[in-house]
């Protein structure tokens, strides 16, 4: 009877064991379960959360070299035919990094881009830089290859030098680079040097074009459309301006606008402090009748400072004074957005996993609005295709202001700049 009884105890001990480990195994398998679905939700919140980032600051993005991939094969590999390279001449020694990293932007434009150099600096500087950059092979094999020629200059303008000197220094880099463009030898001159010396330098040896009282530099701004950019001239040439000299760098800048940056019918607009007509200092109200009579370009009227990036203008003019003050403020933006953003994220966890969705988006936010990552402005008036590129120009703003001189070189910019001094002429002679 014991054993009998101890046996339907074991058996039933065992049978509850059974149950028990089905319970476990259950448990272990819904907890598995829980487990892996949580784990999905997290990878999807997280896949989520990025392609949100992603989709709210993509329209914000700008790569300064994305249009440099326009027009290549289907394959994605740049194609460029040697038959099709344009010769620029470059100032070596422009520039407050110069010449090294003007160099080492050369090499890697003529690797990017269809066009050659013919880079201009003194010899013993040169040797110095590549030495210690570690270019020699990569600069004898671009010689070698036909795409880089080093020409030999005299001693160079300072970045604190006055404008002047370039009378008096002859054999200087900017001289014998805007000599190489005017002799045929090159299509195009870009230089980081010194802006004033840069622009005497253009006039003396270049000279303006007929009908062009003061050349004009003419900056590239970013706008809220990705696509699309707007030229706002004069940041700098010019301090103090006269009606007719806007009403000139409006034409200059329609001309530069349809052919270079193909907007069929460019919108011109006057900076201004308001929108009526009425409103503005003299310069402004001399200019606006000005601008409003002449049907050789679309006035859109005047352009408030808040509305330059709004992509409702493409070309804005304004004198030198308050253009440079306005390239100067956009410099600054990209940065001081960047720590801003920064400073606001959260700490701790949160923070770490925000900063990785945003931190490379920022960083090219920061790009997009940097004027110096877009390489260079364009000196309009002058009887050639310059260029001058911000004086703490690295590699990549050096091929990027290589890009805008081949652009402009390569659109007839000049041909047409002649037809408009031919019939300035013509219009004058007539009246």
């Amino acid at each position: 009877m014991a054993g009998s009884v101890a046996g339907s105890v074991v058996s039933t001990a065992g049978s509850v064991a059974g149950v028990a480990g089905n319970v476990a195994g259950v448990a272990g398998s819904m907890a598995g379960n829980v487990a892996g679905v949580a784990g999905s939700v997290a990878g999807a919140a997280g896949s989520v959360a990025g392609s949100m980032a992603n989709s709210v600051l993509q329209p914000l993005v700008f790569d300064p070299l994305r249009r440099l991939q326009q027009g290549s094969s289907p394959d994605g590999e740049l194609r460029i035919v040697d038959a099709e390279r344009l010769w620029v001449a470059v100032d070596g020694m422009g520039g407050d990094h110069a010449p090294g990293p003007i160099l080492e932007g050369c090499l890697r434009a003529v690797a990017l881009l269809p066009v050659r150099v013919r880079f201009v600096a003194e010899t013993a500087a040169v040797d110095q830089a590549v030495a210690a950059l570690g270019l020699g092979e990569e600069l004898a094999a671009a010689i070698g290859a036909g795409l880089i020629e080093v020409v030999a200059s005299g001693p160079s303008v300072g970045m604190d030098e006055e404008a002047t000197v370039v009378r008096r220094k002859r054999d200087a880099s900017i001289n014998m680079a805007m000599d190489l463009v005017k002799a045929g030898e090159a299509t195009a001159v870009y230089s980081a040097g010194n802006s004033g010396a840069v622009m005497a330098s253009a006039i003396f040896r270049l000279g303006r074009l007929k009908g062009i009282d003061r050349p004009a530099i003419g900056a590239l701004f970013p706008t809220k459309d990705p696509n699309q950019q707007v030229l706002v001239l004069d940041v700098g040439a010019n301090m103090d301006a006269k009606a007719s000299y806007l009403h000139q760098f409006a034409l200059l800048g329609n001309i530069y606008s349809r052919d270079v940056l193909q907007v069929q019918r460019p919108r011109i607009g006057l900076l201004n402090i308001g929108e009526e007509e009425c409103k503005g200092n003299e310069l402004c109200l001399k200019t606006y009748p000005l601008l409003a009579a002449d049907d050789r370009f679309v006035f859109a009227g005047n352009c408030e400072g808040r509305d330059v990036l709004s992509g409702d203008f493409d070309v804005v003019v304004c004198d030198g004074f308050t253009g440079n003050v306005l390239l100067k403020f956009l410099e600054s933006v990209g940065s001081v957005l960047l720590d801003v953003l920064r400073a606001e994220l959260p700490r701790g966890r949160r923070g770490k996993v925000g900063s990785a969705f945003l931190r490379s988006n920022l960083v090219r936010i920061k790009k997009r609005l940097d004027h110096a990552e877009h390489g260079g402005a364009l000196l309009l008036g002058v009887n050639g295709v310059c260029v001058i590129g911000h004086g703490s120009s690295k590699a990549l703003s050096v091929v990027s202001a290589l890009r805008i001189a081949h652009s402009a070189a390569s659109h007839g910019v000049m041909d047409d700049l002649h037809k408009l001094s031919d019939s300035t002429d013509a219009a004058v002679a007539c009246g």
